[in-house]
């Protein structure tokens, strides 16, 4: 059984997708420890007590400074001690000590294909507000190993999704939700709960 905490900072709508596709049994052999995010009135703390799934925040906030929130944030982790961390749309910077510790034990979904649009002050609808400035005509979601940099880890898996001549911000990141991240995160769950993926050598291989 993989056992999974995720990381959230909003709604929560990729924790919701992958708790849906666990209860129609789209994802198998998992199980979800706990939630974790930032921001006490994250929707994705009810998303998690609506499935009697422990809810804990923890946020820099709480903290003198950064070093010790990171101290804390991952002892933490060790104590929950999952086989699996999930970033879906956690706004946070892992820190270094805990990706040590979880090395190839932490994915993170990101609404772009990377290498595009991708580091540093690329997240959310951010993303989606670059993509269209620039004019690209194809856009979509990679989920990712999490190393030390940001966005570099190797990745596991994408999905293209064409963007619209009408499309603002908010509906192309409906639609790259709905046509790649929902789709993409629970099915890469799957896959390594069920030992179908593996890193050697900072290389994904599928068995």
């Amino acid at each position: 059984m993989l056992r999974v905490v995720i990381c959230v900072s909003g709604g929560g709508t990729n924790l919701q997708a992958i708790l849906d596709a666990i209860d129609s049994g789209r994802v198998t052999n998992t199980e979800i420890l706990a939630v974790i995010s930032n921001n006490a009135g994250a929707k994705a703390l009810d998303r998690a007590e609506k499935h009697g799934i422990r809810g804990i925040l923890m946020s820099p906030k709480q903290y003198g400074d950064r070093e010790s929130f990171n101290r804390a944030f991952t002892e933490k982790m060790c104590e929950l001690n999952p086989d699996l961390i999930v970033l879906t749309g956690f706004l946070v910077r892992i820190p270094e000590e805990m990706v040590k510790r979880f090395s190839n034990r932490i994915i993170n979904i990101h609404p772009s294909l990377i290498p595009s649009f991708c580091g540093v002050g690329y997240y959310g609808l951010k993303v989606h507000e670059k993509v269209l400035e620039r004019g690209v005509k194809v856009t979509g979601a990679t989920v990712h190993f999490v190393n030390e940099g940001m966005d570099e880890g190797p990745i596991i898996v994408q999905k293209a999704v064409t963007v619209e001549e009408d499309d603002t911000p908010e509906v192309l990141q409906r639609r790259v939700m709905e046509q790649a991240e929902w789709v993409l995160l629970p099915a890469a769950i799957d896959d390594i709960a069920n030992g179908r993926i593996t890193v050697t050598d900072g290389r994904v291989q599928r068995l």
